[in-house]
């Protein structure tokens, strides 16, 4: 693919005020995840690519699987990022048992009660009265989540894909800004239980956490005491902000008719290439949507643009495409695939 790919022209036909009041929306919104960036990047150094995909993903309505060794930050991110969002306590009608943040560390023995909850019987009131489990947060951190048996991950798809959970036929629904940061480790793989398609695809990015570079390494020794400390100094957003974020980028940013069907042509020539055995889902294109939305946003458009699918396609489709015995090459797969639709929806932007 050429870089004349990501020359895309701004959609017409807004009149001045929309586009003011448009560009308004999104600098609002921008602004909340640039203060959550920076409170993440007050504990977590050289990791910049990574907590934008992250950010993304949050303020997308989607969730996230990290993965790689072990010490690479991956739960000192998670936790960075749920610390920093705190709750106001502005909406008197939410529930109390909502936490900001909680962690579950996934293990071989968990059952799916103690992460959804469990009814308890009251013997003062005679009755029975759910206790709601870990799930029950605005981020949730699911550590090593591939040490836990099917039974608990199918109630982590359920949560995940329905932002609710069921237990004794009884739905209790979760917090509308639920979001998951799920780790594991690819390394050590005795004793797990590798996630099934369906949950993978709840994910709306996988991300390997690489080595970070050697003036970030020498950084997290030369103030690690600073950043475990820092409490007076910490940046928050609340809540409502984060929800405020998401609402008015999906208002504010437009996705062309192009864009779409970019994405579905991809989408097809990865179906119908020799060296794919599955190709990816319509879900995945839909998941893609509000997060394309919000890279746009980040970079200052209201409209989606072929460099916004460049950036995220990789992203997203890399844990969702299955390739045929004897391929190892995904990165060439994607390129092949996607140079055919991007450079039609260039000629069509230049048009």
């Amino acid at each position: 693919m050429t870089d004349s790919i990501t020359e895309v022209a701004e959609p017409m036909g807004l009149s001045d005020t929309e586009e003011v009041s448009s560009n308004t929306q999104i600098d609002a919104a921008v602004d909340v995840v640039n203060r959550l960036s920076a409170a993440v990047k007050q504990q977590v150094l050289g990791r910049d690519d990574v907590i934008e995909l992250t950010l993304i993903a949050l303020i997308a309505d989607g969730h996230v699987l990290l993965e790689d060794f072990p010490g690479s930050g991956k739960t000192t991110l998670a936790k960075a990022l749920g610390e920093a969002i705190v709750d106001d306590g502005s909406d008197k009608n939410r529930a109390d048992f909502i936490l900001p943040f909680r962690r579950i560390q996934f293990t071989p023995d968990l059952l799916p009660s103690d992460v959804t909850g469990v009814p308890v019987f009251d013997s003062n009131s005679n009755a029975f009265h759910f206790r709601h489990g870990p799930l029950f947060a605005h981020v949730v951190l699911a550590d090593e989540i591939n040490r836990t048996s099917p039974k608990v991950q199918s109630a982590m798809l359920e949560a995940m894909g329905e932002k609710q959970v069921t237990v004794d036929n009884e739905t209790y629904q979760l917090d509308a800004l639920f979001f998951v940061i799920a780790t594991q480790n690819p390394l050590d793989l005795v004793g797990t239980y590798p996630l099934p398609t369906p949950q993978l695809d709840r994910f709306l990015f996988k991300i390997t956490m690489e080595h970070i570079d050697r003036k970030s390494e020498l950084d997290v020794l030369d103030t690690y005491k600073q950043r475990r400390d820092l409490t007076a100094d910490k940046i928050t957003v609340t809540r409502d902000e984060v929800l405020f974020a998401r609402e008015q980028i999906d208002a504010a940013v437009t996705i062309s008719g192009s864009i779409k069907s970019a994405l579905v042509d991809i989408s097809r020539n990865l179906r119908e290439d020799e060296r794919v055995l599955q190709g990816n889902s319509t879900r995945s294109m839909v998941l893609m949507l509000p997060a394309l939305q919000v890279a746009a946003a980040l970079r200052g458009r209201d409209y989606v643009s072929a460099e916004d699918i460049e950036l995220l396609l990789p992203r997203v489709l890399g844990h969702r495409i299955e390739l045929a015995p004897g391929v190892a090459d995904l990165n060439k797969v994607l390129i092949d695939c996607m140079r055919g639709p991007m450079e039609q929806l260039a000629r069509g932007t230049l048009a």
